[in-house]
C-alpha cells in the first residue's frame, strides 16, 4: 500500500447534490422546488408544529398542571417502614439505597403510622412529635 493508492471505503463519499446547474442535472430550472409557492421562495422557513393554517395540535390540547418551581424536595416515611428495614442505625443514605425514598430527596422527615419496638438511631432526619415519642419510647434516640 502506498499513499498515492489510499481511497476512502466505497460507499463513504456521496457527490454534493448541486441544484439549478441544467436539465440535465435533474434538478434544473425550478432546481427541485416545484412551481411557485411559499416554499419555492428563498428565506422560507415554517414553523415547528405548523399545520398549513389549521389550528395546530399544540393548541387544540387543554392546558393541564404544571411543574412547580418552589418543589421541595423533602420524603416522608412511616414508622411501620422503618421498623421493616431492620437497621440499627438510619440515615438519608441507608433509605436511598433500601429504596425508600427517592434519590433527589433533600430532606426526609418520619411520620406517625405503624408501630416500632426495636431500638433505632436516626442520623439528620426529622420526625413529628408523635414519630418522636413512640421512636424514643422503643429506646430509640436522634442524632
Amino acid at each position: 500500500m502506498q499513499l498515492n493508492t489510499i481511497k476512502p471505503a466505497e460507499g463513504s463519499k456521496k457527490n454534493r447534490r448541486r441544484v439549478a446547474r441544467g436539465v440535465g442535472s435533474g434538478l434544473g430550472k425550478t432546481a427541485g422546488r416545484g412551481h411557485n409557492g411559499q416554499k419555492s421562495r428563498s428565506g422560507y422557513a415554517q414553523k415547528v408544529g405548523f399545520e398549513g393554517g389549521q389550528m395546530p395540535l399544540q393548541r387544540r390540547l387543554p392546558k393541564r398542571g404544571f411543574t412547580s418551581l418552589m418543589r421541595d424536595f423533602r420524603a416522608e416515611i412511616t414508622i411501620g417502614t422503618l421498623a421493616k428495614l431492620g437497621a440499627a442505625d438510619v440515615d438519608m443514605l441507608t433509605l436511598k439505597t433500601a429504596k425508600l425514598i427517592a434519590n433527589d430527596a433533600k430532606t426526609v422527615k418520619i411520620i406517625a403510622g405503624g408501630e416500632i419496638k426495636k431500638a433505632v438511631t436516626l442520623r439528620g432526619i426529622a420526625a413529628t412529635a408523635n414519630a418522636k415519642k413512640a421512636i424514643e419510647a422503643a429506646g430509640g434516640k436522634f442524632e
